[in-house]
């Protein structure tokens, strides 16, 4: 991706309403740092949507965007798509064009949180590799079928990137600020932003062997968990998970209700429902298919659970859970809720 600057490099940064604000701004802030700390005009920018004008994000902040049909025609050095809810929405047939055109004139390609699905959707993920935020990750898995799936906090396959969004943004602006401005300008930029451990490709989002805040669970619960995780389609039975692990099932539950506040079988029940409510609100997939990829026998049993959990049938929530984020709950749920077994 190295180009010499002898010219101001142009960004765009397509978004969509409901986009993340702060992600895409970490994204764009060590181009900024750059221009400040080198004295040049090395990098510019515009934010774009299909028709212009303000475009509110998911915190409420609003940015003036100038409309797609005004920089079609340019070509800039690098395209970032910048969405956050229902990205589906987005990929409308002036986005996949647009996409399409600069990724054959040689711009450098990528998405942002959920940015990748709207790659998918304009055919430019066919047999790469690609990330997004990780609440999205088994939807992505679904619609982008062809693309392989990463949990990485950000991807870079040819001149296609990706990237799960949060602080992961700064570091892949970072690593750009370096392929172009060396590494002088790249580490006085990151200094500058107090972004003093610059990650690289590799990097889980999410780590098992580190909490942010330090560890405040037993080893043994989150080892559990782990298990978990691994079997939300056929499930382990808590008995099994105990033996795995070689300790009693009581006293496994003992350490749940500590550090969870909940017992093994409903925190296993929890983490399949949300992967269900996942796949309800951002894919097409049929209830029974969910059902039996959240690990549930039969779709009766999995509707009641989820409206207990949520407070609303997977048919309603495939409706409701499509309304931007600020405008629900998410996610909805109730700690009061019994347990009623892990199927």
């Amino acid at each position: 991706m190295a180009k010499s600057i002898d010219q101001t490099l142009g960004i765009v940064v397509l978004v969509s309403p409901h986009f993340n604000v702060s992600a895409t701004t970490s994204f764009i802030d060590p181009f900024r740092t750059a221009n400040y700390l080198s004295g040049l005009v090395r990098f510019s920018w515009t934010y774009v949507s299909m028709v212009g004008g303000h475009i509110e994000s998911s915190s409420g902040l609003v940015v003036d965007t100038a409309p797609l049909a005004n920089v079609v025609r340019g070509k800039p050095w690098l395209v970032l798509v910048s969405t956050s809810w229902t990205p589906e929405r987005h990929g409308t047939r002036q986005f996949k064009a647009a996409l399409q055109k600069w990724d054959a004139g040689g711009a450098i390609v990528g998405g942002l949180d959920t940015g990748a699905i709207v790659l998918a959707q304009a055919g430019l993920l066919k047999g790469k590799t690609a990330t997004v935020h990780y609440e999205h990750i088994d939807a992505f898995a679904e619609i982008a079928p062809d693309t392989t799936v990463s949990e990485n906090m950000f991807v870079t396959d040819g001149k296609i990137f990706t990237c799960c969004g949060g602080s992961a943004a700064t570091d892949l602006g970072l690593r750009f600020v370096h392929s172009v401005a060396g590494e002088s300008i790249a580490n006085a930029s990151a200094r500058y932003l107090f972004h003093h451990d610059v990650r690289g490709e590799g990097q889980s989002q999410n780590p098992k062997d580190v909490e942010p805040l330090g560890y405040v669970t037993s080893g043994v619960v989150r080892d559990a968990i782990d298990l978990m995780e691994a079997h939300l389609e056929t499930t382990l039975s808590i008995p099994a998970i105990s033996q795995q692990l070689g300790v009693s099932q009581r006293q496994l539950g003992r350490l749940f209700r500590q550090y969870v506040q909940k017992s093994p079988v409903e925190y296993y029940r929890d983490i399949r429902l949300d992967r269900a409510r996942g796949l309800v609100t951002q894919t097409e997939l049929k209830f029974s298919e969910i059902a039996e990829a959240s690990g549930f026998n039969g779709q009766v049993h999995f509707s009641r659970a989820y409206r207990n959990r949520f407070g609303l049938t997977p048919t309603a929530d495939r409706i409701e859970g499509r309304v931007p984020f600020e405008f629900r709950a998410w996610p909805m749920f109730k700690p009061d809720i019994r347990s009623e077994g892990v199927s």
